[in-house]
Protein backbone atom coordinates (compact mmCIF):
# COMPACT_ATOMS: atom_id res chain seq x y z
CA UNK A 1 0.00 0.00 0.00
CA UNK A 2 1.04 3.78 -0.97
CA UNK A 3 1.09 6.63 1.50
CA UNK A 4 2.15 9.75 0.72
CA UNK A 5 2.39 12.76 2.72
CA UNK A 6 3.06 16.48 1.09
CA UNK A 7 5.23 17.82 4.35
CA UNK A 8 6.65 20.79 5.86
CA UNK A 9 9.27 19.30 8.32
CA UNK A 10 8.62 22.95 10.10
CA UNK A 11 4.67 22.82 10.82
CA UNK A 12 4.28 21.04 13.74
CA UNK A 13 0.66 19.64 12.31
CA UNK A 14 2.60 18.33 9.61
CA UNK A 15 4.99 16.56 12.20
CA UNK A 16 2.05 15.17 14.18
CA UNK A 17 0.37 13.59 10.96
CA UNK A 18 3.72 11.93 9.83
CA UNK A 19 4.13 10.28 12.91
CA UNK A 20 0.58 9.17 13.24
CA UNK A 21 0.90 7.28 9.74
CA UNK A 22 4.03 5.75 11.27
CA UNK A 23 2.17 4.97 14.49
CA UNK A 24 0.02 3.02 11.84
CA UNK A 25 2.47 0.87 10.96
CA UNK A 26 2.89 2.75 6.98
CA UNK A 27 6.25 4.19 6.11
CA UNK A 28 5.01 6.99 3.97
CA UNK A 29 6.13 8.69 0.61
CA UNK A 30 7.10 12.33 2.18
CA UNK A 31 7.32 15.10 -0.30
CA UNK A 32 8.53 18.09 1.34
CA UNK A 33 6.57 20.38 -0.81
CA UNK A 34 8.69 23.38 -0.57
CA UNK A 35 11.98 21.70 -2.05
CA UNK A 36 10.24 19.50 -4.59
CA UNK A 37 7.08 21.37 -5.69
CA UNK A 38 4.28 19.39 -6.79
CA UNK A 39 3.96 21.36 -10.17
CA UNK A 40 0.36 22.59 -11.52
CA UNK A 41 -0.97 19.36 -12.44
CA UNK A 42 0.22 17.14 -9.78
CA UNK A 43 -1.64 20.30 -7.55
CA UNK A 44 -4.93 20.20 -9.22
CA UNK A 45 -5.14 16.38 -8.96
CA UNK A 46 -4.02 16.28 -5.13
CA UNK A 47 -7.02 19.25 -4.59
CA UNK A 48 -9.47 17.73 -7.07
CA UNK A 49 -8.78 14.34 -4.22
CA UNK A 50 -9.09 16.47 -1.46
CA UNK A 51 -12.95 17.42 -2.67
CA UNK A 52 -11.85 21.23 -1.20
CA UNK A 53 -12.48 24.10 -3.05
CA UNK A 54 -8.90 25.68 -3.99
CA UNK A 55 -9.77 28.21 -1.69
CA UNK A 56 -9.53 26.20 1.47
CA UNK A 57 -6.21 24.51 0.11
CA UNK A 58 -4.57 28.30 0.40
CA UNK A 59 -2.32 28.97 3.09
CA UNK A 60 -2.32 32.33 4.60
CA UNK A 61 -0.03 32.57 7.77
CA UNK A 62 3.77 32.89 6.90
CA UNK A 63 2.90 33.34 2.90
CA UNK A 64 2.34 35.98 0.97
CA UNK A 65 -0.95 35.64 0.51
CA UNK A 66 -2.29 38.89 2.17
CA UNK A 67 0.56 40.60 -0.16
CA UNK A 68 -1.04 39.37 -2.91
CA UNK A 69 -4.58 39.94 -2.26
CA UNK A 70 -5.88 36.75 -2.92
CA UNK A 71 -9.02 37.13 -0.78
CA UNK A 72 -10.39 39.27 -4.04
CA UNK A 73 -13.22 37.30 -5.60
CA UNK A 74 -11.94 38.35 -8.30
CA UNK A 75 -8.76 35.62 -8.81
CA UNK A 76 -10.52 32.32 -10.64
CA UNK A 77 -9.49 28.65 -9.42
CA UNK A 78 -6.88 28.33 -12.14
CA UNK A 79 -5.65 32.09 -11.45
CA UNK A 80 -5.13 30.60 -7.25
CA UNK A 81 -3.48 27.77 -8.74
CA UNK A 82 -0.62 29.53 -10.66
CA UNK A 83 -0.13 31.73 -7.67
CA UNK A 84 0.50 28.05 -5.65
CA UNK A 85 3.21 26.92 -8.17
CA UNK A 86 4.70 30.49 -8.37
CA UNK A 87 4.88 30.52 -3.99
CA UNK A 88 4.68 26.58 -3.24
CA UNK A 89 4.29 28.17 0.33
CA UNK A 90 0.51 29.15 -0.18
CA UNK A 91 -0.46 25.29 -0.41
CA UNK A 92 -1.52 24.49 2.59
CA UNK A 93 -0.39 21.29 4.64
CA UNK A 94 -0.11 18.71 5.40
CA UNK A 95 -1.78 16.90 2.46
CA UNK A 96 -2.19 13.01 2.96
CA UNK A 97 -2.74 10.44 -0.02
CA UNK A 98 -3.51 6.78 0.35
CA UNK A 99 -5.58 4.05 -0.34
CA UNK A 100 -8.59 5.36 0.81
CA UNK A 101 -8.62 8.81 0.21
CA UNK A 102 -6.93 12.28 0.22
CA UNK A 103 -7.24 15.40 2.90
CA UNK A 104 -5.69 18.38 4.19
CA UNK A 105 -5.09 16.79 7.76
CA UNK A 106 -5.85 19.94 9.75
CA UNK A 107 -6.48 19.38 12.72
CA UNK A 108 -4.07 16.68 12.38
CA UNK A 109 -6.50 14.25 13.25
CA UNK A 110 -8.04 14.11 10.41
CA UNK A 111 -5.39 11.54 8.55
CA UNK A 112 -7.15 8.70 10.71
CA UNK A 113 -10.16 8.98 8.52
CA UNK A 114 -8.03 8.17 5.52
CA UNK A 115 -4.93 5.87 7.59
CA UNK A 116 -6.26 2.35 6.50
CA UNK A 117 -4.79 1.13 9.50
CA UNK A 118 -5.66 4.45 11.79
CA UNK A 119 -7.01 2.12 14.73
CA UNK A 120 -2.78 1.15 15.27
CA UNK A 121 -2.09 4.88 15.77
CA UNK A 122 -3.46 4.63 19.10
CA UNK A 123 -3.85 7.83 21.63
CA UNK A 124 -1.73 10.65 20.91
CA UNK A 125 -0.87 13.69 21.91
CA UNK A 126 -0.75 17.11 19.80
CA UNK A 127 1.73 19.44 20.40
CA UNK A 128 -0.84 21.85 21.77
CA UNK A 129 -1.10 19.25 24.58
CA UNK A 130 -4.50 17.60 23.28
CA UNK A 131 -5.12 14.39 24.25
CA UNK A 132 -7.05 12.42 20.72
CA UNK A 133 -7.39 8.48 20.59
CA UNK A 134 -7.16 7.05 17.81
CA UNK A 135 -10.39 6.20 15.49
CA UNK A 136 -11.87 2.40 14.92
CA UNK A 137 -12.85 1.11 11.47
CA UNK A 138 -16.13 1.66 12.55
CA UNK A 139 -15.82 5.22 13.71
CA UNK A 140 -14.97 5.60 9.83
CA UNK A 141 -18.95 4.86 9.18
Amino acid sequence: MSVTIYHNPKCGTSRNVLAMIRASGEEPEVVEYLKTPPGREKLVELIGATGLPVREILRRKGTPHDELGLDDPKWSDDELIDFMVEHPILMNRPIVVTPLGAALCRPSEKVLDILPNAEGVGAFEKEDGERVAARTKDDRT
